[in-house]
């Protein structure tokens, strides 16, 4: 399958990213509103994950072993759950009119792979390169807040996954992370300042999904 967006897919490709705590799900769940008040067909899906194999890749990414993951594995792993994911939702709906809506996609992997295990960014460009040619999003919320602030709400968790149980360090590296890949592609990229009352976050991803709604509209 030709992984392109071009002529003759109307479908959008969104993404939102963050450190844990950011909220996505919250704003995944407020875009969705949006997105049936326009009348507009969507799919809802996640990395790592999204398709029944992908989920099984997610479970032995997320799960606790006794033997530690190398960081290869882990991007390798990540990469092998997004080429099914990709193959098997992403495109088809994009190329069916329907808009996409992704809990992370590939900037997850230069945020946490690559700032947080420090492995070279060169790697997770050439698979990249390899698994998604240029497929890229046309919308990503970055929903950015102090790490401290995200592990204030991890804290309400009955239980942490292996990459939650992190420590401060590793979601700081993360985060800078996130933040310059922000800053290197904007024009895809939007900050969403996630340390604010649930109003003032939903009204910032308002105003970036606007445009597009409006695409539809014309």
């Amino acid at each position: 399958m030709d992984k392109s967006i071009g002529k003759g897919i109307k479908g959008k490709f969104i993404t939102i990213e963050g450190i844990e705590g950011a909220g996505k799900s919250t704003i995944m769940q407020f875009i969705k509103e949006q997105l049936e008040a326009a009348e507009i067909s969507y799919v809802v899906t996640r990395e790592p994950g999204g398709t029944p194999i992908a989920e099984s890749i997610r479970n032995v990414l997320l799960s606790k072993h006794d033997e530690i993951m190398s960081p290869d594995t882990e991007l390798l792993l990540m990469f092998a759950g997004r080429a099914q994911h990709i193959s098997q939702v992403i495109l088809p709906a994009l190329q069916r009119g329907q808009w996409v809506i992704s809990d992370r996609f590939t900037d997850a992997s230069f945020a946490y792979q690559g700032g947080g295990r420090g492995i070279p960014l060169s790697h997770i460009r050439e698979l990249a390169a390899w698994v998604q040619g240029n497929l890229q999003p046309n919308l990503t919320l970055l929903l950015d807040l102090p790490v401290e602030v995200g592990f204030s709400r991890l804290s309400n968790r009955s239980a942490k996954d292996r990459i939650e149980s992190e420590g401060v360090d590793f979601f700081e590296r993360v985060r800078e992370r996130y933040l310059i890949r922000a800053g290197k592609f904007p024009e895809r990229f939007r900050i969403i300042n996630a340390n604010q009352a649930l109003a003032l976050v939903t009204e910032q991803v308002k105003d970036v999904l606007s445009p597009l709604l409006e695409e539809m509209r014309v």
